[in-house]
């Protein structure tokens, strides 16, 4: 089990978040998530995984696909690669617990809990091993587990990762993320994601009326005490601490990297070396910070489907 070390960056954050929850009240989001579900080719359910009340987004058939999003997030965050993934692969995109729709029914979470409950999900969903996808924090949930099951997974992807190196983004990123989390709102978000995204202005152009949904849910969640709790908790197990070499070092199922050029939080040289030490290919997104899913959906979809090309045999590369 890994020990939370939440590094000085996150000794910060911890004083942050605590001060938010003091002042916070529980809200209820379920008409921001409902619009963006809306249309999406997947269906929801819930699954209770060790002891997490589990809100799961599935739909296609084929070769499964799990998909785990990054620290404050939700399955939704996958929403614009989402449509197309479908057409050729079985995908699974559930919210962490106590982020989105899921939540604690009892007790704490740890790594051992976050790894029964992934293992959970993939035995209730997936009839064959799957190709396993995390962002950011997702990223980091994913390696620790593909460590410790080798054999239950077909291949890992890991983008913009954290965990390769303890949590210290550039200061203007880091003021930002303390800045969101003490007053979460429209204006806190927005300058939250100028270092997010590469081209905010450009992302909010064409997601059009999408965004203000997106921004009024990523709020609504940041002012939730049980999301903003599971937040700080998973990130100073999994996220702030770099994972042990020998926990790398251990995975032997086929291991990709996909990355935003301009990612802040987590820089392309970190993922350049863990390429050339591990021997895992690096894909690099063009014009994306550390959300390509989100930023550059057709790049970053390109990326994913030559990655299960060589692991599923399906999913071609498309122009």
């Amino acid at each position: 089990m890994r020990a939370a070390n939440t590094s000085p960056y996150g000794a910060r954050m911890a004083n942050t978040i605590s001060d938010q929850r003091r002042r916070s009240t529980q809200i209820d989001p379920d008409d921001h998530r409902r619009r963006l579900l809306d249309g999406l080719p997947v269906t929801e359910r819930r699954l209770v995984l060790a002891g997490v009340s589990t809100s799961v987004l599935e739909g296609g058939d084929g070769p499964p696909v799990v998909l785990l999003h990054g620290p404050g997030g939700w399955a939704g965050h996958w929403m614009q690669v989402l449509p197309e993934l479908v057409t050729t692969h079985r995908v699974v995109a559930p919210d962490l617990p106590d982020q989105g729709a899921s939540y604690v029914e009892n007790g704490a979470v740890d790594a051992e809990r976050i790894g029964s409950w992934l293992g959970e999900l993939i035995d209730a969903t997936c009839a064959t091993p799957p190709v396993l996808v995390g962002q950011a924090l997702g990223g980091a949930i994913a390696a620790t587990y593909a460590s410790a099951n080798p054999t239950r997974l077909s291949a890992l992807v890991l983008v913009d990762t954290l965990g390769l190196r303890p949590f210290e983004p550039v200061p203007e990123f880091g003021a930002a993320i303390e800045a969101f989390f003490a007053q979460p709102d429209a204006e806190s978000h927005d300058q939250l994601w100028k270092y997010c995204a590469f081209d905010v202005d450009g992302l909010r152009r064409r997601m059009g009326t999408v965004w203000s949904t997106f921004t009024g849910y990523n709020v609504d969640l940041a002012r939730t005490p049980a999301v903003q709790s599971a937040v700080f908790a998973m990130l100073g197990i999994f996220g702030f601490p770099a994972i042990d070499a020998d926990v790398l070092e251990r995975i032997a199922v086929p291991t990709s990297l996909v990355w935003g050029r301009h990612d802040l939080a987590t820089p392309l040289s970190v993922a350049e070396d863990a390429s050339a030490k591990f021997g895992w290919p690096l894909y690099v997104i063009d014009g994306s910070a550390d959300a390509p899913a989100i930023e550059r959906p057709g790049a970053f979809l390109r990326a994913l489907r030559e990655v299960l090309a060589k692991n599923t045999g399906l999913g071609e590369v498309v122009s």
